[in-house]
């Protein structure tokens, strides 16, 4: 298997999890949720710690890592205090931007067009997952949106492989992504 087929299983996980129903909001006390803020940030403060060990990119991706999770518990944490349906969007967003910004810098193990396209595909998933939460706050201006910004997305990501060929064959790849995404 190759690393790009990993990434594309990693970025369809990714997907899926953005995709999942967020557990009814519950009332819970301010104390309660104090004490749920400091241990967030106890637990981020020690995955951070945790990748100090490390080097390189392995060491971006694991404060990435650690950042996204905190950034996410918080998120849901606010929205389980209060329940508004403008935190639940929070907590959308957070999810697509934080998945996003690993992906991206799990990119940066790559190089030439192969990272390329790999950062235009975590954007395409972010793209994606951000029209997704959009369609909850103006249903019917959101999914035409969400449309447009999926198939830009899709041919962006479909255009960045066809840089990677060269003559006839990229002529023709472009040729075949511009029809099939209704560009000009």
């Amino acid at each position: 298997m190759t690393p790009h087929i990993d990434f594309k299983a990693s970025i369809f996980v990714a997907a899926m999890l953005l995709l999942l129903p967020l557990a009814q909001a519950a009332t819970m006390s301010k104390a309660d949720f104090r004490a749920d803020k400091s241990r967030i940030s106890a637990t981020y403060k020690t995955d951070k710690a945790a990748c100090a060990t490390r080097s390189g990119n392995a060491k971006d991706i694991c404060i990435e890592e650690a950042k996204a999770v905190e950034k996410v518990a918080r998120a849901e944490l606010e929205y389980g205090y209060t329940g508004k349906a403008k935190d639940h969007d929070k907590v959308l967003v957070a999810k697509a931007e934080t998945a996003y910004a690993v992906a991206k810098e799990k990119c940066d193990d790559r190089a030439g067009n192969d990272k390329d396209v790999c950062v235009k595909e975590a954007k395409s998933v972010e793209t994606k997952a951000l029209a997704d939460a959009r369609m909850g706050k103006q249903i019917s201006e959101a999914k035409t949106d969400a449309a447009q910004d999926k198939r830009e997305a899709e041919y962006k990501v479909a255009a960045e492989k066809c840089d990677a060929l060269a003559g006839d064959a990229k002529t023709t790849c472009m040729t075949a992504a511009k029809a099939r995404f209704g560009k000009s």
